[in-house]
């Protein structure tokens, strides 16, 4: 049987194993797909470091269907298909990252440099995950298991387009049965670059010093310990991770005009000034796990702090005076995490899932700018799956799952006073309108129940491999959108929350077809969404602190589309792949029937070819290298929802090599290269919201990534 080349596999199983640059048979790959019946794919650490952008999302997003969100050159937020922010799960380690998801201005607070793999669940995921998981996961490990006594990594990193310099150590052990691994990592970055010397901002025409968006530097310090016991058929572990990172905002876009500013902006393209925000997350995981032949446990407990602070002068808005301080907006939230999970071999050709999971989250606000409420939210969940092997060839699966959330949202007055608009109801003053603390959030506990059910058949024939999964999946309103009453300023746009928002749904059908023949392998991956009651911010007619006025509402929603890739073993060395997208989506009722969703994606096609090399007479894996070059075709955006314009189509040009070099028996030297946008072509990402203040993609980029495993 002829063989194909896969850049990265990784087989699931109760430890999962990373196999990478290993030539497998059709058959191997076969037998992966019929895994799941559920579209995933996993990467392992090749990929991560011969990928490696700005941020985890940036790198991943080569992956069909997965995009990245970005607000400036090192944040970015994960979409699967479209969706993002709390309609996808992200989790480390078997645990559901919790930050502030709902930020529209920063991005994932892990640290991409102690990732050793990760696994991209395409759609709707909510049996196994829970709530946000409605439109697909990422899972992060970083579970590496050492098996010398020291073993290590140390990489640098350097990137062209905002001169960020970087550099991480990793160094671990195993004595006997006890585990332990450090990590640390620390990255550097100024002003990025764009191609263009001036943007529109609302009327004005802003000029860039050397095409600088200035105040977009930033910094990064992370750090992680993980301790425990590795025995036969016994595991555990405590890890400690803790991530900060400060960056700037382009002050342009944070309401403020830079000729009102008596801050110089161009005095350094390094520095970090007003307005600009910091993150710090510390999140303490416990993992244990007991396995025999016939079953296994696992429990997962952990804590996560997460605060964030948002700074800026100060600046009234509507009848708010002139604060005191810089701080306008600080969240502090913890959140406490328990989970079980069984699984259990009934027979050969029958095994079963289960599992409980809990979690409780407290948040508070402080500063002088307000948009979401404090908040409290427990929930509880519980499910079952089910998995029967009728032939090696046939394999059906059926899971249930319930659970309760309670969510309590606080009342809060703004802390100064404006006119009301009805009369006093004691009679007091003789001036109408009367002086108020106006409230904007209202104290109210919500309870939302959901019952949500999956199926799925994995069949193999021939060359083919037939998959589907039909399922209900649900989502929780988060807080924001139930209690949110104050400027956004990323997305410029004032937002309002609805207290009545009842949980979204979703039915989905989602299907898989492969077929892999000699050298030529084929995946097309459609699906089918139905959301009765879709949550979305719509715009209105109305201002309010001279932003426009959006409300959340519901609607039914209709989403539909594809990821396909075409994958040709031209030669043993050569290699070419074709993988493209396409979503449709629209809103069947409501004041904006017949229009798409804000900020849906357009069509995207990458045309790859790469070129696999050894060194002369080198058979170790060390002495393997590529050269790879990459075309990005993006489509025009036309359908959009107003005040939303089309956004023009694009493409860039891309390249990539790497090599390995064996440095005695104990070292093995990783270099890897990129460049992004060659052609340094002006475009626009209809996905992101510096395209609403005319800001393009950053300009021509090159990166070096230099690693040294021991």
């Amino acid at each position: 049987m002829c063989t194909a080349v896969l850049l990265c596999m990784q087989e699931p199983s109760d430890t999962t194993i990373a196999i990478q640059n290993v030539e497998v048979t059709g058959m191997a790959r076969q037998r992966q797909q019929m895994k799941s019946s559920q579209n995933s794919v996993q990467v392992g650490r090749d990929y991560l470091e011969n990928n490696l952008a700005g941020s985890l999302m940036q790198t991943l997003q080569g992956i069909p269907g997965v995009k990245a969100m970005s607000i400036g050159s090192g944040l970015s937020k994960p979409t699967i298909r479209g969706l993002g922010f709390n309609r996808m799960a992200v989790t480390e380690d078997g645990v559901k990252h919790e930050g502030q998801q709902w930020g529209d201005d920063h991005g994932l607070e892990i640290d991409q440099f102690a990732v050793d793999r990760a696994e991209v669940i395409k759609g709707p995921a909510a049996l196994l995950y829970g709530s946000d998981a409605i439109g697909g996961v990422l899972n992060l490990f970083t579970t590496h298991i050492p098996e010398r006594p020291v073993e290590g990594t140390v990489q640098f990193v350097g990137r062209s387009n905002n001169e960020s310099l970087g550099g991480s150590a990793k160094i671990g052990g195993r004595l006997g049965k006890f585990i332990y691994r450090a990590h640390a990592t620390y990255v550097d970055y100024s002003d990025y670059k764009v191609p263009t010397d001036s943007i529109q901002y609302y009327s004005y025409w802003i000029r860039l010093k050397n095409g600088r968006l200035r105040n977009t530097a930033g910094r990064e310090r992370n750090g992680s310990l993980m301790l425990g016991y590795a025995g036969y058929n016994f595991h555990t572990d405590i890890r400690i991770s803790d991530t900060y990172s400060k960056s700037g905002f382009f002050a342009n876009a944070h309401g403020l005009e830079v000729r009102l500013s008596n801050i110089d902006y161009d005095r350094s393209r390094r520095d970090i000034d007003l307005p600009y925000q910091w993150v710090n997350h510390l999140k303490v995981l416990s993992h244990t796990s007991w396995t025999d032949d016939r079953m296994s446990l696992e429990l997962n407990l952990a804590y996560q702090n997460n605060v964030r602070e948002e700074l800026s002068e100060p600046v009234s808005h509507g009848y708010m005076p002139t604060p005191d301080g810089t701080l306008e907006r600080r969240f502090v939230k913890n959140t406490y995490t328990g989970q079980l999970t069984l699984h259990r071999q009934l027979s050969e050709h029958h095994e079963l899932n289960a599992g409980l999971n809990g979690e409780y989250q407290h948040n508070r606000r402080a500063g002088w700018g307000f948009i979401i409420p404090d908040f409290e939210t427990l929930s509880m969940g519980a499910y079952v799956f089910d998995r029967f092997t009728i032939t090696e060839r046939l394999i059906l699966n059926a899971g249930l799952r319930y659970d309760h959330a309670r969510t309590h949202i606080h009342a809060y007055y703004d802390w100064y006073k404006t006119p009301s608009l009805t009369p006093s109801p004691t009679g007091e003053g003789s001036e109408y309108p009367y002086m108020v603390a106006k409230q904007r959030s209202a104290d109210r506990v919500r309870h939302f129940n959901s019952l949500t059910w999956s199926a799925g058949i994995n069949w193999r024939t021939g060359e083919w491999v037939l998959k589907a999964n039909v399922g209900k999946s649900f989502r929780v309103p988060i807080p924001k959108e139930l209690g949110a009453d104050g400027v956004n300023y990323h997305i410029f746009r004032y937002e309002r929350g609805n207290a009545n928002l009842s949980p979204e749904e979703s039915y989905q059908l989602d299907a898989g077809i492969s077929w892999n023949h000699d050298r030529l392998s084929v995946q097309v991956d459609p699906y089918v969404n139905y959301f009765p009651n879709y949550i979305y911010l719509n715009p209105t007619s109305r201002y309010v602190e001279g932003l426009q006025l959006y409300n959340y509402m519901q609607a039914r929603v209709l989403r539909c589309g594809f990821e396909a890739q075409v994958d040709y073993q031209i030669h043993r060395k050569w290699q070419a792949s074709l993988k493209g997208e396409y979503l449709y989506a629209e809103q069947l009722s409501g004041p904006k029937q017949g229009y798409t969703l804000p900020f849906s994606t357009p069509w995207s096609v990458d045309a790859d070819v790469r070129y696999t090399f050894r060194r002369l007479f080198e058979r170790r894996p060390g002495g393997m290298g590529f050269v790879a070059l990459n075309v990005h075709v993006v489509g025009r955006q036309n359908r959009v929802v107003p005040p939303e314009r089309p956004t023009d189509g694009y493409f860039t040009l891309n390249a990539s090599a790497g090599k390995h070099f064996t440095l005695g028996r104990q070292f093995t030297l990783k270099v890897a290269l990129r460049a992004d946008n060659l052609l340094n072509r002006r475009y626009y990402d209809h996905t992101s919201y510096y395209r609403l203040i005319d800001v393009p993609e950053p300009g021509r980029n090159f990166s070096l990534t230099a690693g040294l495993d021991f």
